[in-house]
């Protein structure tokens, strides 16, 4: 609730502490509003009334509201003095990151040997891969994509780097893109990435403490990663069920972390990886009010969001995110091209430009080309008829799976029907050796991804995907598959 006047503050710096006088006062606020004591809208004293209160130059209280301000924490409304305008993702900005500490982490975690088999694996020839997270490169838009490199090449003189945030033109045409899905967003709220893995790479090293605690969907795609455990953060399963995360399990486990750290939920709401669960919009309000109730920021992953093919996908959170709880993230690699290496963030502008800070200290900037060429495919309209037409092509690959799982698997298994995306959840009814299946489809040329990889226990399951293969080889595969389930039970 909003408060009409200023509220008292009773805190004086400590003048015998090391820590410079306006850092105090950083920190004074930040934990007044991290512990809800001072919402969202809550009016400060004016800087000539805190300068009295703390006995400090008022210049030291400027340099304190001008940092707050930085962060996004804070706000100058005309009329209404200085307010707090967030209390999640800005939170997080204040103190900066202890980069020494991360560097001298000195690598990340290794994947597990099955991860590492399926990467290996994926690269021999002939095999068949009924797992992979990947399109049919036969699906690849050849003719369009002639069409749009020669328009790129006659636009384009040169090849510099690119401003922090990314290329303009293609973070407007992106702005422009998301408002078709309910998601305002201004040009200077995007950060244009190499993929969306970077985007949870910068976002681990830049916005999280090291030892705070992730809370994401059980199973996740999340949990095949090692990018949060790498930096120093733990992952924590959430039960899902055919809506999704089941976000009300969370309170008891979330009020325990709040004692040690920091917390945040990644999610992906729409065609899940690698269930295919789509939460539906009443379960999504609830979630965001939940979050938004227990200062919980929400890392929203949409890669999937666009390939849905019956009727219109739900509402993204990001729309319904009044008090930027929520940080987007886009990609083109699950529906143009991996390889093109784009995606996107969407958070609040104080978050873009530190995240933007950091990007150029790694990499300075995603591929200047590809980043012109994908401004040419939206800007042209050439990509929403390329994507209207994918959809059409996965939805048939989609029912043809489906019919061939419900002729050969009705006394092996159970599974899902996704809206969209690229995956069936396969869940057999007996138990099965995983290592063993996935040793002996192997050498019978077989690729799979076992349900273990992505889950935090074991479990019985596959991730099926129909998005690689043609419905002859799916087929093919899924016939053979079902031979070598047999010979093991």
């Amino acid at each position: 609730m909003k408060r009409t006047s200023p509220i008292h503050i009773d805190w004086k710096p400590d003048r015998k502490n090391s820590k410079p006088v306006y850092q105090q006062i950083i920190q004074f606020v930040c934990d007044k509003v991290a512990s809800g004591e001072w919402p969202i809208g809550t009016r400060l004293p004016s800087q000539r009334k805190m300068a009295e209160l703390f006995g400090i130059n008022r210049s030291t209280v400027t340099t304190a509201i001008d940092e707050l301000a930085s962060y996004g924490i804070i706000v100058g409304c005309h009329g209404a003095g200085t307010q707090i305008a967030s209390n999640t993702w800005s939170l997080l900005l204040s103190p900066a990151p202890d980069w020494s500490r991360f560097i001298s982490s000195g690598f990340f975690q290794e994947n597990n040997n099955t991860i590492q088999a399926i990467n290996r694996l994926e690269f021999v020839p002939n095999i068949m891969r009924l797992g992979t997270g990947e399109l049919d490169p036969r699906l690849f838009p050849s003719d369009m994509w002639q069409n749009i490199l020669q328009k790129v090449s006659r636009q384009v003189t040169s090849l510099g780097y690119l401003e922090p945030l990314g290329l303009l033109e293609l973070r407007k045409a992106i702005s422009a893109y998301m408002e078709k899905l309910g998601i305002i967003a201004p040009p200077s709220c995007i950060l244009i990435t190499s993929g969306a893995l970077q985007a949870l790479q910068l976002i681990s090293v830049c916005l999280l403490q090291s030892g705070s605690t992730v809370f994401t969907e059980a199973p996740t795609y999340l949990k095949s990663l090692q990018v949060f455990q790498s930096a120093g953060m733990k992952l924590s399963g959430v039960p899902m069920d055919k809506e999704g995360m089941q976000y009300w399990k969370l309170a008891s486990a979330l009020k325990a972390d709040r004692l040690q750290g920091s917390s945040i939920l990644y999610t992906i709401p729409t065609n899940q990886n690698p269930t295919g669960i789509t939460m539906p919009d009443s379960r999504r309000k609830d979630l965001m009010n939940f979050c938004v109730e227990n200062r919980l920021p929400i890392i929203e992953d949409g890669a999937y969001h666009e390939l849905c093919y019956d009727g219109q996908p739900p509402i993204p959170l990001k729309a319904i995110d009044k008090t930027g709880t929520v940080i987007y993230l886009g990609s083109a690699s699950k529906t143009l091209a991996p390889g093109l290496r784009i995606g996107w963030i969407i958070a609040p502008e104080p978050i873009v430009q530190r995240l933007g800070d950091v990007k150029m200290q790694m990499d300075y900037g995603a591929s200047s080309i590809s980043q012109w060429i994908f401004a040419e495919f939206l800007e042209s309209g050439l990509y929403s008829k390329y994507l209207s037409d994918l959809k059409c092509e996965l939805r048939r690959r989609r029912d043809h799976a489906l019919a061939v799982l419900d002729k050969y698997y009705q006394e092996l298994a159970e599974w899902n029907i996704p809206i969209g995306g690229f995956y069936i959840w396969l869940t057999f009814k007996d138990n099965v050796q995983m290592e063993r299946l996935f040793e002996k489809a192997a050498k019978a040329g077989i690729l799979l991804n076992p349900g273990d990889m992505y889950d935090f226990e074991r479990n019985n399951s596959l991730r099926l995907s129909y998005a690689y293969t043609s419905c002859e080889e799916f087929e093919n595969g899924i016939v053979k598959l079902a031979q070598i389930i047999k010979e093991i039970m």
